[in-house]
């Protein structure tokens, strides 16, 4: 029917996209007692008693059902209750009574409902047949592939909406049977943990089946299992007889999430205890941790907060720890455990190490089993008074310049940029302080401009110094590195321009002058080779200008001599017709 609706908000009514003349009906909820016709086949249902849940079976459904079947005149023909033993079918497929299945998709778990079902011609009549039908339970049923080879039957909800993935490593229960029952794998009694990713039943797993706590058969055919040729027992697994129907059960009894904390799967952190709330540790926080460190063989190398020891305190993001558990404990929450798996490039490298309780070998990935006590995250600017960002910008500019002296220009170019916003333009700063907060703002713009130099980020230096520019037209400093990172990336032109108007405004600048030089050196190479390149490609289109001349010259002299040849030819023919002949012999005329 067209379909027509309107949704009442507050006293204003907002109506849905529809079609004109459309007319969207929703159906209040049946009433006990209320009979209502569904569909256009004449099935009748009339609800006695209510179910309970929203859910309701869909065809292909395997549902469990106490019935009792009558005439409309009320002598029963068939009953599931007088066998006290309810019966199990597959909806859709008439096993019934013809037309009921569609009856049945309406109802709730422990609904009973009475279905008055039309005789052959489609009209009610002494033999119309009415079901009074209770409806127990059932079971979900997905052709997962659409063409019946791998049936999924979910015979136990899951808990909660969350699944495993790729990399999550998860707990299962499974048993893999012939169709007479034969146990081909079965898993031991608590089961067996494996990563998603590279795991057993990887296939099945993926395909809607991770929900904890659920339980799933699978029926899969032959085509879909192990196919005409079978398995032979290997391993502790029995054999598979050719073109064999495997019934696999699985459950899902839990999973850990991991984390690829790098974003390059070399610092993997699996969560094996929840932390509270939402709240990680962040970048310069003060943290507190216990654990116990590994190596891949399980040798311990190091522990901290265990059996005695007491635990390890240190601030993050200050290369007080490896960079891969520095990385991963920032992700972690207030009580959270967790297992670390490092490669070596993220923690000892390729030195050998010598540590607590044992020697860390070259290139050793390492494991480390985690706990977040406490930590005290690094106040924000927005949490500090404008005094406070100063003196804090004052003090993480001077760790930068520690860093830059050190060469770890990476980590100085983060203080710098971390200095800036605590004195970035926010208009908490009074005049006296906002003097102060404007030149550490092109202080730290100029210290981390030259760390991109260094790094060969010339993009980075461009971007940091016409921040400065911005502010400071004049700024020397930053018209000399702007223009480095110009000829770097081949803007003379620009390169030029800065040079200039440093200057202008410093003419005794060494500094300036020598990179003049070096410019104008540049610019004449930078000629030099263009001028050859054109000189080359003019060259060689004088060559081949050169090359088709002769080949037209060769080509024109062949077409004469062609001609020649044939206007003598010509003019041979004319004269023979032209000869007077007496008895065969040719005579002067």
């Amino acid at each position: 029917m067209a379909v027509l609706s309107e949704i009442n908000d507050g006293d204003e009514e907002k109506e849905l996209d529809e079609e004109p003349g459309e007319v969207i009906e929703s159906a209040p909820p049946q009433k006990v007692g209320e009979e209502r016709e569904l569909g256009n086949y004449g099935l009748k249902k009339k609800l006695i008693k209510r179910g309970i849940g929203w859910e309701t079976p869909e065809l292909n459904d395997e549902v469990t059902v106490h019935y009792v079947g009558t005439l409309e005149d009320g002598t029963k023909f068939d009953s599931s209750r007088d066998k006290d033993q309810p019966i199990k079918f597959t909806l859709g497929q008439g096993e019934l009574a013809a037309g009921l299945d569609h009856g049945i998709i309406t109802m709730k778990k422990g609904e009973v409902a009475l279905f008055t079902i039309p005789d052959e011609a489609g009209v009610s009549s002494a033999n119309s047949k009415q079901f009074e039908v209770e409806l127990i339970s059932w079971i979900k049923v997905v052709d997962v592939c659409r063409d019946g080879g791998i049936i999924k039957k979910i015979m136990e909800k899951g808990v909660g909406d969350e699944r495993p993935r790729d990399p999550d490593e998860v707990l299962v229960k499974y048993r893999m049977a012939l169709a007479d029952d034969t146990i081909v794998a079965e898993t031991p009694e608590g089961g067996v943990e494996f990563h998603v990713k590279d795991g057993i039943f990887i296939e099945l797993f993926r395909i809607n089946c991770g929900i904890l706590g659920i339980g799933i058969v699978f029926h899969m055919v032959p085509a879909d299992a192990f196919g005409e040729k079978g398995s032979e027992a290997s391993n502790g697994v029995h054999s598979v007889p050719p073109n064999s129907v495997l019934h696999v059960n699985i459950e899902l009894v839990s999973f850990k999430p991991v984390i690829d904390v790098t974003g390059d799967s070399k610092v993997l952190k699996k969560i094996l205890k929840e932390g509270e709330g939402a709240s990680t540790a962040n970048e310069g926080a003060n943290v507190t941790v216990s654990y116990t460190a590994k190596l891949e063989d399980g040798t311990v190398f190091e522990k901290r907060g265990i059996d005695e020891t007491p635990p390890l305190e240190f601030i993050t993001d200050e290369e007080q720890v490896i960079v891969g558990l520095d990385r991963a404990v920032v992700t972690m929450k207030k009580g959270e455990r967790a297992i670390i798996s490092i490669h070596p490039d993220y923690a000892f490298g390729d030195v050998e190490v010598k540590r607590d309780f044992a020697m860390v070998p070259p290139s050793s990935r390492v494991v480390y089993d985690v706990e977040m006590k406490n930590f005290i995250k690094e106040k924000a600017p927005w949490e500090l008074k404008s005094n406070e960002k100063i003196d804090t910008a004052k003090r993480k500019k001077e760790e930068g310049n520690m860093l830059f002296k050190c060469c770890k220009y990476e980590r100085a170019a983060k203080k710098y940029d971390k200095a800036a916003d605590y004195v970035s333009e926010d208009g908490s700063f009074g005049d006296d302080e906002e003097k102060q907060a404007k030149a550490l703002r092109v202080s730290c713009w100029l210290n981390g401009a030259a760390c991109c130099l260094k790094l060969n980020d010339f993009p980075g230096a461009i971007k940091l110094c016409s921040q400065v520019l911005d502010v400071e037209i004049c700024n020397v400093k930053a018209l000399y590195r702007r223009a480095q990172a110009y000829i770097e990336t081949g803007d003379f032109l620009l390169a030029d321009v800065d040079i200039k108007k440093a200057l202008e405004v410093d003419p005794q600048n060494r500094e300036v002058m020598v990179m003049k030089k070096k410019l104008k050196q540049l610019q004449a190479e930078n000629d030099k080779k263009y001028a050859k390149l054109y000189e080359n490609m003019f060259a060689h289109k004088e060559k081949d200008s050169s090359v088709a001349t002769k080949r037209l010259k060769v080509e024109k002299e062949e077409d004469e001599k062609k001609n020649e040849e044939a206007t003598k030819m010509e003019m041979d023919k004319v004269a023979d017709s032209a000869a007077p002949s007496v008895d065969g012999l040719i005579v002067d005329s």
